[in-house]
Order: C-alpha cells, then structure tokens, then sequence
C-alpha cells in the first residue's frame, strides 16, 4: 500500500541529558512498520530478519549509553520504509528487494511517494540527532553509530566477530583495532564487510565529518547479540574502549 501523508515518526532517545562525551545513533535500531502499510506486504519472519533492522544494535546502543552516561539517538521505524543511512535521494534507500526477498510494498512509489516516506521518518531522525549535537556542544568529542550484521549473506560466509568502518578520520577505528586485538580469538575487520564505498557512512558524513567530529561505526555479527546477554557483553566490552579511544581528541578532523 502506498501513501503520500502519515505521521511522524519520533526517534527514540536514550539519556539524552546524559553527560558522556560521545552522541551514540543506531540507525537501523527497529523494524517497526506502522500498520497503515500492511507490512509492505511481507511476512513476519522476513520482518524479522537482518534486511528490516539491524537485529540487536539497539540493545547494544542503550546499553553502551547507559554505561557512558552518552546520549543516544535511535530510529524508530524500519529501514525498509525509508534507510536512514542513506541519501533520501538515492535509489537504495528504499529497496524493492531485501538481499533475495521482494518488497511488495516498495515496487512502483513516485518520486512524490518517496518524498513522503523521507518527511516522516528520515527527517525526524536527522533533525534529531542534530538537535542534540547543538545541545551537547563542545562537550561531544565523537559520534558512534552502532549496527549490526548477518553472518551470511548472499551464500557468503563472513569471518568477522566485529567491522570498524571509517572514512577520512582513522583515529577511533585505529585505537579501537589496537583494543580488540589483544583478544586473539576475536576477527576484526577495517572497514569490512561494508565500507565508506558501500553508501553506509551517510549519517556520520553529515553531522560528524561536515562538523569536525571524530566519527565510527561500529558493525557486530547480529547472532553474537541476539540476546540481552549477548547485547550486555558486547556493550561492557566496547564501552571503556570507546571511552579510552576519545580521552585526548580535539575533537578536529584528522589531517
């Protein structure tokens, strides 16, 4: 079903008066689809599944902005209505097809449809995060975007327990490499399994790199945080890392 007005979806916040010096986002964090779009036509467990959301992340975020005392800014819908991380102009941020499923509900929308979907559920998100970066001020040090990702893809296996994508600035991702390598069971790939290349690094390009913000993001293989358990034991293992790799930043782009 396709629509040209619906409400405006309000991003979830977490310890937004926190005092921490990082704005943590989560851009994938729900597959919430407002029942107006008869779930595009999809069946739960496709809902459910890594091309919706990104399962877990948001557990992750909320836990890391708890320890940190961090602001976090979180979607609050499906990124198959419209992907937060990408440009709303392109065409993949609305998708007709999840990896190899089909997306009734996207096939066809207008130019004039798509704007639609963009004014109620990107824009919220960005006017957010933007909001609270003006108010947080010379205190945020960096912007951290938590995600999450399928062990297999496209029949591919992926070996990493956990990505560091970066663009321009290395500093975060180099410090935080440094951190998780003295866990010799751990894989950690640079900028894998997507990269800067691959259109993912919209939302920090926008308010972390055009403002001089230290900038990362953070992929974890989604069946290593499937679980509260799992969410917690990730979230207390990167959170004094996270802490450890913006003590002394400037908070400048890196030359």
């Amino acid at each position: 079903m396709k629509h040209l007005k619906f409400p405006v979806s309000t991003p979830d916040q977490s310890r937004i008066a926190g005092l921490g010096p990082i704005l943590l986002l989560c851009d994938h964090a729900s597959n919430f689809i407002p029942k107006e779009f008869g779930s595009l036509g999809l069946t739960q467990d496709s809902l459910n599944s890594h091309f919706a959301w990104d399962p877990g992340a948001a557990g992750v975020t909320r836990r890391i902005s708890e320890l940190l005392d961090c602001p976090a800014i979180l979607a609050s819908a499906s990124r198959l209505l419209v992907d937060c991380n990408r440009d709303p102009g392109d065409w993949d941020s609305i998708v007709e097809i999840g990896e190899s499923t089909p997306i009734p509900g996207n096939v066809g929308l207008s130019q004039v449809e798509r704007a639609a979907r963009a004014e109620a559920f990107h824009t919220p998100f960005h006017d957010c995060i933007e909001a609270a970066r003006v108010a947080g001020g010379a205190r945020f040090k960096a912007m951290v975007s938590i995600h999450s990702f399928t062990p297999e893809y496209h029949g591919r296996q992926r070996p990493w327990h956990i990505g560091l994508v970066h663009s321009a600035d290395h500093r975060l991702s180099q410090n935080l490499a440094l951190q998780l390598r003295a866990d010799d069971d751990l894989t950690i790939g640079d900028n894998q399994p997507y990269g800067p290349g691959d259109g993912v690094y919209y939302t920090l390009t926008r308010h972390a790199e055009a403002r001089g913000l230290a900038s990362l993001m953070i992929e974890i293989r989604n069946d290593l945080i499937a679980t509260e358990a799992g969410q917690s034991a990730w979230a207390q293992r990167l959170a004094p890392m996270l802490l450890d790799a913006v003590t002394g930043l400037d908070a400048k782009r890196a030359a």
